[in-house]
């Protein structure tokens, strides 16, 4: 029995909170419990979930799991899901360091032995994407996803619909069909400039379009759905099996997007992953953050049927002050050969972190916030 003496936090750059979890048998886990923005409410919630855990067997991961989340009577939400996944992460890792397995060999096993993965181009304000895309594609890139628009009313021009659709035809104009394109309108969109623009955008074959309006608009999901056929992907705000259930019976979203560091952890978003099979929905997990949250990305998608696409953040826009792979021992983990990474082979979540790094880095005064966006009239805007 490996019982939990000790956690430690690290607020590192980018944006990130790294967790370090400790047994009385020396079995180290790390898991990625934020919300970007909000890291350090992340960590007093992880902080007071702390007495919980302390003296608990680390494998026991599903009754620990149970009583932080119904243990404390209200639940769900971004800042105690996200808190609850970064701790799942840690104990899986344990676990499977003391079982010298990988986690997805614990879930089942591997049902592929590669995933295909997507990269970022552009930022919040796309522009120049066209040689942004051929340099992913020429480094062995076969799907990229980018902002779709800057910020929108609720009823804009048609300008700005012309500068997304100009913005994509620049991709094909270089690329052709060589690359797969999903444009995330970040839910700045509202229903009826959504409808436009999906419509407008039927002719260029994208792989997806992702939160097309709000997630919390869920019966304008079923709407769009009736108004396009691309597939339409939603997920990054939606924290545990239950907030995905009207998605799925409804028909709304044919990709779920739940985020490891956001939904519950490894074995919740395995479970959703399971619900959207039973709707002939796929899972692509949402993941623009460090290299912990995507090594648990990985291993569910390893042992996951209905896994497509992975999205991971290496040098993503967001990225300043550190990257992806600044933070590990072995980098070459996630090298990516012709769009995809290898299955992940050691125990636990696969990877080791260069903890002496994260303590260099560590900066607990680190306070990123995204933009607040305000429309010309000055009415605050989605970003």
């Amino acid at each position: 029995m490996s019982r939990i003496v000790s956690l430690d936090l690290f607020k590192v750059p980018p944006r990130w909170l790294f967790l370090k979890v400790v047994t009385d048998d020396g079995v180290v886990g790390w898991g990625e419990p934020v919300v970007e923005g909000r890291a350090t409410t992340v960590a007093a919630a992880v902080r007071e979930m702390e007495e919980y855990l302390i003296g608990r067997d680390a494998t026991e991961i599903e009754d620990i799991w149970q009583v932080l989340y119904r243990g404390g009577f209200y639940r769900g939400g971004p800042v105690l899901m996200s808190a609850i996944s970064g701790i799942e992460q840690a104990l899986w890792d344990i676990t499977g360091k003391i079982y010298g397995l990988p986690v997805y060999k614990m879930l089942g096993g591997a049902v592929r032995q590669k995933i295909r993965v997507y990269s970022w181009i552009g930022g919040d304000r796309p522009s120049d994407v066209a040689a942004e895309a051929k340099a992913k594609y020429d480094a062995g890139m076969t799907a990229i996803k980018m902002n779709a628009t800057e910020e929108l009313g609720w009823i804009d021009s048609y300008e700005k619909v012309d500068e997304v659709l100009a913005r994509v035809q620049a991709i094909r104009d270089a690329l052709g069909q060589k690359i797969d394109i999903a444009l995330d309108f970040h839910g700045r969109v509202h229903k009826a400039m959504a409808r436009i623009l999906m419509k407008e955008l039927e002719p260029y074959r994208l792989m997806f379009v992702e939160e097309p309006v709000l997630v919390e608009n869920r019966e304008a999901f079923v709407e769009l759905r009736r108004h396009a056929t691309m597939p339409i992907a939603t997920g990054e705000r939606n924290f545990g099996r239950w907030d995905f259930k009207t998605l799925l019976t409804d028909g709304a979203v044919d990709i779920i997007q739940p985020d490891l560091s956001h939904a519950g952890g490894i074995w919740e978003v395995r479970k959703i992953a399971a619900m959207a099979e039973a709707y002939d929905v796929a899972l692509a997990p949402h993941c623009p953050l460090g290299p912990i949250a995507l090594a648990a990305c990985l291993q569910v998608d390893f042992c996951t049927p209905n896994a497509i696409i992975q999205e991971q953040s290496l040098n993503i826009h967001y990225n300043v002050g550190a990257d992806l792979l600044d933070y590990l021992e072995n980098p070459a983990l996630f090298e990516y050969e012709n769009g995809y990474i290898k299955l992940l082979k050691g125990p636990g979540l696969g990877v080791s972190i260069n903890e002496e790094v994260v303590r260099q880095k560590t900066d607990e005064n680190m306070n990123w916030k995204n933009p607040v966006w305000r429309l010309e009239d000055g009415t605050i805007a989605e970003w």
